[in-house]
C-alpha cells in the first residue's frame, strides 16, 4: 500500500514541479507511518523539500501537492497539511480492505520478498570457544545472529550461518589442567584449590595442602561442569586412565564433551549452523603467516620493540595495533583479519560478524586491514550487542563468569521453554542493555508474559476455526469473501496493521534489527486480542457473509502471526 501511494506521489510531485517550469527530477521525499494514529495512515515530507527550489512556503506548496494528488485514483479518503509542511493522508477504507484479500493469497509467503536475490551472505555468531557452557550473553548472541539470518534469508538472500572458534592456545591448555585437577581431586590425589584461588592474583600458591599435591591451576575452570567431566572419565576409563594420556588427552576429552553440550544447546533453540571453522585451520594452512606477509609489502607493517606492528594510525585510526607479540605469539586479531580474508574469498557479498559490545575495539582495524589488502571493509558489518542481566523480585541475580557460578542457557531454557527465552532475548534493540525479568519469563498468564500473548493470539484463530467447523463452516478462500464487510475501525485498524508486515519485515532486514519484528507482533496481538474479546465482534453469526469476511480476518492474523512467529524462531501452537 505504501509503494502504491508513493508512486502516486512521485507522479503528482513530478506535475507540481512541470507546472513550476522545473524540469529537474523529483527529491527523494519520506513516505512514513505517523506515530499517532489521529495524524493519518501515512506522512510525506516532500512539500518541505520542495520549499527552496520553487521559493514558496512549505505548508502552500502542500496544499497544492493534495490539490494535484486528489483521491489518487480512489486510493486517498482525505489528505490534510500539518505542522511546517507535513502531507498527512488517510486511505480509504476500501483499499484497505483490499489488503486482506492479498494477504490470503499470498499465504505462507506474504512479507517474503525477492529483494536480496543473488546476494550471498554470511552470518557469523555465537563462535564461542570450548571452554563451557553458554551463558546468557552467548544466548542473546545465538538468537539475534539466527534471526538475522531468517530475516535476510526472508527477503531472498543466500545466507550461510557459520560458527568460529579456537580450540588451541592458552585458554584451552588451562581447561585440560582443570579437568585433570578435578580428576585428581574426585580420587583423593589432589587437594581442591583454595576458595579465595581466584580472588587474588598475588595469593601465594602453597605447594602442598594437608600434605596433599596441589594441581589445580590459580585460573583454572572451577565451575561445577569441570567436575561433571572429571567424573564421567573416571566412570568411562577408571582410576588409573591417568597414567595413559598426556595432559592433552584431558583437553581433548573435555573440547569434545564441551563442544556436544554447545551443539545440543544450540539444537534446543532451533538453531543450526552450516559451517564450522576452526582457527586452527588458519594456521595449519598458513594463511596466518600468509596474510601478514601481505600486509608487510602494503608498507603498513613496522617492528618495534620486539613486536610486529600494522600501521594504522596512518589510516586514521586511534593507535597503532600489535599483530605479533614480542614473545613471537599473534594478538588475536591477525588470525581475524586472516579470517575476514578467506571470507571474502569464498565470494560473500556481505559478511556479518554479530558480537558483544566489548569486542567493539577491533572493528575499525579488522575494516582498515580488509582495505590494505584490496576488499571493501564496509561490506564487513558488525552487529554489537549488549550485556545481559537477569533479575527476580525486583533484585538482579549475582553472576561470575570467572567462577562459572553464572547461569547456563540451558537452565533458563528448563525454566522458561525455548520460544519464551527467544523472544525475551531479542525484544530490544542490540546496542541497548538486557533485562531478562524471569519471573516475568516464567509467568503462564497470557496477559502478562509477552511471548505467550503472541502465541495465544495465534492459537485464537485456530479455536474460531475450530468452533466454525462444529457449525459446518469452512475457513473462506480469497476469493470466497466480500472484504467491503469490515468496515469498523476495529477491522480497519487490524487491516492495515496486517498490511504493515511486509515493510516491518524488509525494514528490519535491511537494518539487522529483528527487534521490529516483535515489536510489531505485539501491536498485532494487541490489536487482535481485544477485537476478538469484544462481543460485538461476532466472528459466527447467522449473517453467512459477515461470518465468511471475519473468518478471513481471522486467516490474515494468522498468517501474519505465524510468519512473524518463523522469523524470530518461534513456534506458532494451534492450542494455549
Amino acid at each position: 500500500m505504501r509503494e502504491k501511494l508513493e508512486n502516486e506521489l512521485q507522479a503528482a510531485v513530478s506535475r507540481l514541479l512541470a507546472a513550476a517550469g522545473d524540469g529537474d527530477s523529483p527529491p527523494a521525499f519520506a513516505v512514513e507511518v505517523p506515530r499517532q494514529d489521529d495524524h493519518g495512515d501515512f506522512a510525506c515530507n516532500a512539500a518541505m523539500l520542495l520549499a527552496k527550489r520553487l521559493r514558496r512556503p512549505p505548508r502552500e506548496i502542500a496544499e497544492q501537492l493534495i490539490a494535484e494528488l486528489g483521491d489518487a485514483g480512489g486510493l486517498v479518503d482525505r489528505a490534510e497539511v500539518a505542522g511546517p509542511g507535513f502531507v498527512n493522508l488517510w486511505l480509504s477504507g476500501a483499499r484497505w480492505q483490499d489488503v486482506l484479500v492479498q494477504i490470503l493469497a499470498a499465504g505462507s509467503a506474504y512479507g517474503h520478498s525477492e529483494a536480496g536475490v543473488g546476494q550471498r551472505v554470511q552470518v557469523e555468531f555465537v563462535s564461542a570457544n570450548p571452554t563451557g557452557p553458554l551463558s546468557t550473553g552467548h544466548g542473546r548472541q545465538a538468537v539475534l545472529g539466527d534471526c538475522i539470518a531468517r530475516l535476510l534469508q526472508a527477503t531472498g538472500h543466500d545466507v550461510t550461518r557459520e560458527y568460529y572458534f579456537n580450540n588451541g592456545g592458552r585458554q584451552m591448555r588451562v581447561l585440560g589442567q582443570s579437568v585433570k585437577a578435578r580428576y585428581l581431586e574426585i580420587l583423593g590425589r589432589a587437594a581442591p584449590p583454595p576458595a579465595d584461588a581466584l580472588a587474588d592474583a598475588d595469593l601465594p600458591w602453597p605447594d602442598e595442602i594437608d600434605g596433599l599435591p596441589v594441581a589445580f591451576p590459580r585460573d583454572g575452570y572451577q565451575g561445577e561442569y569441570i567436575a561433571d567431566i572429571a567424573r564421567a572419565l573416571i566412570d568411562e576409563h577408571g582410576e588409573g586412565w591417568i597414567e595413559e594420556p598426556a595432559e592433552e588427552g584431558f583437553r581433548e576429552e573435555a573440547e569434545q564433551r564441551i563442544f556436544a553440550e554447545i551443539r545440543a544447546t544450540l539444537d534446543s533453540l532451533d538453531l543450526h549452523f552450516d559451517v564450522y571453522t576452526n582457527e586452527k585451520t588458519l594456521y595449519d594452512e598458513g594463511k596466518i603467516e600468509q596474510v601478514l606477509a601481505d600486509l608487510r609489502e602494503t608498507g603498513s607493517v613496522f617492528e618495534a620493540d620486539g613486536a610486529t606492528w600494522l600501521r594504522s594510525e596512518d589510516l586514521g585510526l586511534p593507535r597503532d595495533r600489535v599483530l605479533v607479540k614480542s614473545s613471537g605469539e599473534p594478538t588475536y586479531i591477525l588470525p581475524d583479519i586472516a579470517y575476514h580474508r578467506e571470507k571474502f574469498r569464498r565470494g560473500f557479498e556481505t559478511i556479518i560478524d554479530v558480537m558483544g559490545a566489548d569486542h567493539i575495539e577491533q572493528v575499525p582495524y579488522v575494516k582498515a586491514a580488509m582495505g590494505l589488502l584490496g576488499f571493501d571493509g564496509d561490506r564487513v558489518e558488525f552487529v554489537m550487542h549488549q550485556f545481559v542481566t537477569l533479575s527476580s523480585g525486583g533484585n538482579t541475580v549475582k553472576q561470575s563468569t570467572r567462577r562459572a557460578t553464572y547461569i547456563t542457557i540451558d537452565e533458563l531454557i528448563s525454566q522458561v521453554g525455548a520460544d519464551v527465552f527467544r523472544f525475551f532475548m531479542i525484544q530490544r534493540k542490540p546496542e541497548a542493555h538486557l533485562d531478562f525479568d524471569l519471573d516475568l519469563a516464567k509467568s503462564e498468564d497470557w496477559t502478562k508474559n509477552p511471548a505467550f500473548a503472541l502465541q495465544y493470539a495465534h492459537a485464537r484463530t485456530h479455536g474460531i476455526e475450530r468452533k466454525a467447523a462444529e457449525l459446518g463452516v469452512r475457513m473462506p478462500g480469497p476469493g470466497e469473501l466480500d472484504p467491503s464487510l469490515l468496515e469498523s475501525s476495529g477491522e480497519i485498524a487490524l487491516i492495515r496493521k496486517l498490511g504493515e508486515f511486509p515493510e516491518v519485515v524488509a525494514r528490519a532486514a535491511e537494518s539487522l534489527e529483528p527487534h521490529h519484528v516483535a515489536y510489531y507482533l505485539r501491536d498485532v496481538a494487541g490489536l487482535w486480542n481485544p477485537w476478538v474479546q469484544d462481543r460485538s465482534n461476532r466472528i459466527l453469526s447467522d449473517d453467512a457473509a459477515l461470518t465468511a469476511a471475519r473468518l478471513g480476518l481471522t486467516l490474515g492474523v494468522r498468517i501474519v502471526l505465524a510468519q512473524g512467529l518463523a522469523l524470530l524462531g518461534m513456534s506458532a501452537p494451534e492450542r494455549m
